[in-house]
């Protein structure tokens, strides 16, 4: 079949494309920013790369006509903007509107569970968005998930932070609300079976796993399964922006993320049974087997995809090829340079920064600078990096970005993340045996500026530290 992707970068794109590919089928997988795409992917003989914009889109259509069937996997979870209902409706429209001229036959959205009287502001958004997907030139086939758990899932890493630094927690009476997680494998599953299932099509269908659990089970379970002893109290005084506060001071979430996970938690999110689990009768996994395999992914350097890897969990918003290129005038410059005795020795320590690695010099200054960062509502370091030696573009890393990583020509670029007064690259690359180390500030305005200039004594010791480890 010919398939069509949105989200290709995405937490669920990332691991549903293999199993596609697995099935011989051939993929047009969708992307805003053609940088992003993996080289794996790129040099694919049954994947087909489209730049489009769906928020922007006004050129000719991109799309071949010849589509059977298609997946809607984009959200905006995280977003900033105030009018992200809005964006979302936009973007569905203009996913239609293109859909609508090909040849299409079912299209697959995967959306939450709204069975709940009161809704999030996120989840009546997804509810808005299959209605505005449903058309007569296709079918529509809307699979609504709760909770997803698995390596690397925002929901997976924030559970984690949690019972892994707290012994004891104090925490929000939305603790106490059910819901019905579900595994990241059954998501996939249930996402590749319905392709072509006349009897799913037109339909909207919840998919859960066999446990209904409130968040404290939850965080009790996990700790089970990481051999921990944990205590937790619920308040009735947290208010909701307090509550977003403690998640975003504790865990590694964005704290946009984190308002919205508080204000959708509220809501009891309990799968209701029908026709596809008449017609597809496997059995989902436990919540607790999912937290288990999902660490046997991790202890194997597995994570095909985290949450992290999502623009909205950082502030570069523009397209890769906007900052892909250093600007020259109107920054200040921090180069260093070294001769390296091994190429191949630096360039590793080069791929291995960052992360439970550290910046291996002066490590408590990056941890400060990370505390600083987390106050003024900034990443910070928590965020670590998805592999502990492999870079691909987009992948975060710490409070950086990577747009570039290519060992063939030995270039690592990296974009700042974190709350600045302007604009920051940190760039390495390797040039006939020697090292060069170059970190570009562009300031916004006289605050900018001051900035730069208070923190060059530590760059002194921070730059400096670095290049010689990475050069020994």
């Amino acid at each position: 079949m010919n398939i069509l992707i949105t989200g290709t970068t995405g937490y669920i794109g990332k691991r549903l494309i293999p199993l596609l590919l697995n099935k011989g089928h051939n993929l047009y997988c969708t992307t805003r920013d053609y940088n992003r795409i993996p080289k794996e992917l790129n040099n694919h003989k049954n994947i087909h790369i489209i730049e489009i914009d769906f928020l922007n889109h006004q050129d000719k259509n991109p799309i071949p006509t010849e589509i059977d069937v298609a997946y809607y996997l984009m959200h905006s979870m995280s977003t900033s903007s105030d009018d992200f209902s809005d964006l979302e409706m936009q973007c569905a429209q203009n996913f239609k509107s293109l859909l609508e001229q090909t040849s299409v036959k079912q299209v697959i959205y995967l959306s939450g569970i709204v069975n709940d009287s009161t809704l999030s502001k996120h989840l009546k958004s997804r509810h808005q968005v299959e209605q505005i997907l449903a058309s007569k030139a296709y079918a529509l086939t809307t699979l609504k998930a709760g909770i997803i758990v698995g390596s690397g899932s925002a929901s997976f890493e924030i559970i984690r932070d949690l019972v892994e630094k707290l012994p004891l927690m104090i925490t929000p009476r939305w603790l106490d609300t059910k819901t019905q997680p579900i595994a990241i494998r059954d998501v996939l599953k249930y996402l590749h079976e319905v392709i072509g299932r006349e009897e799913f099509h037109n339909g909207s269908f919840d998919i859960y796993g066999p446990d209904i659990l409130t968040y404290k089970e939850m965080l009790l379970q996990f700790s089970e399964v990481r051999e921990l002893k944990r205590f937790i109290y619920t308040l009735p005084i947290f208010s909701p922006k307090l509550s977003s506060y403690w998640l975003f001071f504790v865990t590694s979430t964005s704290y946009n993320l984190a308002k919205s996970l508080v204000s959708s938690m509220k809501v009891e999110i309990i799968g209701k049974p029908g026709k596809l689990q008449e017609h597809l009768p496997f059995k989902p996994i436990s919540y607790k087997k999912a937290v288990q395999l999902a660490f046997l992914k991790i202890a194997q350097n597995e994570i095909v995809s985290s949450w992290t890897d999502s623009m909205v969990s950082g502030v570069l918003n523009e397209k890769y090829s906007d900052q892909i290129h250093i600007p020259t005038y109107g920054c200040f410059k921090d180069s260093k340079h070294k001769t390296v005795s091994n190429d191949a020795e630096s360039l590793d320590k080069i791929w291995k920064i960052g992360g439970d690695t550290g910046w291996y010099k002066f490590q408590f200054l990056w941890k400060i600078r990370g505390y600083i960062d987390k106050i003024f509502g900034g990443v910070g370091l928590r965020r670590g990096r998805r592999h502990p030696t492999e870079l691909k573009s987009g992948d975060s890393v710490d409070f950086w970005r990577v747009l570039v990583a290519d060992k063939q020509t030995k270039r690592l670029l990296l974009y700042a993340e974190m709350k600045l007064p302007g604009e920051a690259w940190l760039e390495f690359k390797i040039i006939d045996g020697t090292l060069y180390q170059n970190a570009i500030f562009r300031p916004k305005g006289v605050l900018g500026r001051l900035y730069w200039y208070s923190v060059m004594p530590f760059h002194g010791f921070v730059f400096n530290g670095l290049i010689k480890h990475l050069s020994k």
